[in-house]
């Protein structure tokens, strides 16, 4: 864990936490959501796009998907991690920390953004909840075709 968000907690550690909650923490990671990325890569082969890849340590921020031959890096973000103002919350517990832990995260994003589109790479960023209705999904599926055929 960072020094930056140890400072947050009260001896550098979470006080009394249940073994429960500490080992089902531990095992969230931050590659191949299953309600995230699996869903959105299923959208791409379902409507026949082609030529991504996924988690490319080539470039800034290793986006979730990057179409090497558009310059296009697609970001799917989690709602909890990485604050959404629709549906993310800052949890009771320990909310200094995690306000600081979501601060964090999306000023990284927000420098990802930045350093690739100085780079010539066009970025574009989903919400988590963008991906869990058929409704919403057709509408960025529809989004991410359209500026995938602009960027030639």
């Amino acid at each position: 864990m960072e020094r930056y968000l140890k400072n947050k907690l009260k001896n550098g550690t979470f006080q009394n936490v249940a073994d429960k909650t500490s080992k089902t923490m531990s095992a969230i990671k931050g590659m191949n959501n299953k309600t995230t990325e699996l869903c959105f890569r299923m959208m791409l082969a379902r409507n026949g796009v082609k030529g991504w890849k996924m988690n490319y340590k080539s470039i800034v921020g290793k986006p979730d998907f990057f179409f090497e031959d558009r310059k296009l890096a697609v970001f799917i973000d989690g709602c909890y991690w990485h604050g959404c103002p629709t549906c993310g919350h800052i949890p009771k517990k320990h909310s200094e920390f995690w306000k600081a832990k979501i601060k964090r995260n999306q000023e990284r994003d927000k420098r990802v953004t930045r350093e690739n589109e100085d780079n010539g790479i066009k970025v574009i960023r989903f919400w988590e909840h963008e991906l869990k209705s058929s409704e919403n999904r057709k509408i960025v599926i529809k989004n991410v075709i359209k500026i995938l055929s602009r960027r030639q």
